[in-house]
């Protein structure tokens, strides 16, 4: 990876977690909505202690990110603790009196749908960046691996712990509250860790089944599946079947649209890819790009 690159991942991850600790600190806090894992934990102790939630978070949390970097790429250690540091600063940071007047809301419902959204975002740009704040992420990845739980399971079974926890504490609205906030978290969590790439499946039906084919090749860097199928009415007909991110769909439309009324094409949801899957292969030019594209075709490529 090009050194501007590193560079940019760990300006997005130190931004996402100090998003992170001002959802949390000026948002979340001071409604008492609680967030899930080992940083749900630091805030019930430190809302019942008065001990500093930043010492709190990054003391529960190490234990397990350093049992889980054993096992996991040592990158995936070393940014996580990067992150976790300057998430746990920058909430000691907010918490002073030079920004008492940043709180947004009082209002409860607010606090959660709007924390909730900041504080996904946040957390999705660490996930994206290649760390993480909160050990308990590690510690599932590790557990799912030995038993049939997926890793969304485990986290999901110990939040609700924990919000049971504070019900207890703080009032079953509290908890409630909490459990909304994870749920908003989770799905922009996602959004921002797949939406851009989230996989689209193309379905093309069409009599120019070759040239549309190295028209995406040429386009889009793509192989496609090739088949051939009989319409009812129609006759013969080339299927070609292809998987691309949702920003490479406007183009493909293009690429459908050249062949006038010939071709039709459906679109999927992609919700999981398993197996070899070729995202992208290098454009070849001249000659070269001719030979490899009719050979790609020919082949029927994965993928």
């Amino acid at each position: 990876m090009k050194p501007k690159n590193i560079i940019l991942q760990y300006i997005l991850l130190i931004a996402g977690s100090i998003t992170a600790a001002f959802a949390l600190e000026k948002i979340l806090i001071p409604s008492l909505i609680m967030d899930g894992g080992m940083v749900g934990i630091a805030m019930i102790i430190s809302t019942l202690t008065g001990m500093p939630l930043g010492v709190l978070t990054i003391g529960l949390n190490l234990p397990l990110v350093w049992i889980g970097g054993k096992k996991l790429e040592k990158s995936f250690f070393i940014r996580s603790i990067i992150a976790m540091a300057i998430f746990s600063f920058a909430l000691e940071i907010f918490k002073m009196n030079l920004f008492e007047k940043m709180m947004i809301t009082e209002d409860k419902l607010l606090a959660t749908v709007f924390g909730g959204l900041l504080l996904g975002f946040g957390v999705g740009l660490v996930l994206l960046n290649g760390g993480c704040l909160d050990g308990t992420e590690a510690v599932a990845i590790l557990i799912s691996k030995k038993f049939r739980f997926s890793v969304g399971q485990i986290i999901l079974f110990f939040n609700c712990v924990i919000y049971l926890t504070a019900g207890i504490i703080f009032g079953l609205d509290r908890a409630l509250y909490s459990l909304l906030t994870y749920v908003i978290v989770s799905k922009i969590e996602d959004y921002v860790n797949t939406g851009l790439q989230a996989g689209k499946s193309v379905m093309i039906i069409t009599n120019n089944g070759t040239a549309i084919a190295e028209d995406i090749y040429q386009t889009l860097g793509r192989t496609v599946t090739l088949l051939e199928g009989n319409g009812l009415i129609s006759g013969e007909k080339s299927v070609l079947y292809c998987v691309i991110t949702r920003l490479e769909l406007s183009t493909m439309i293009k690429i459908v649209e050249k062949d006038d009324y010939s071709a039709f094409m459906t679109v999927s949801d992609v919700s999981e890819i398993i197996g070899r899957h070729i995202k992208q292969k290098p454009i070849q030019t001249n000659a070269n790009a001719n030979t490899t594209t009719n050979a790609t075709i020919n082949n029927i490529n994965k993928e």
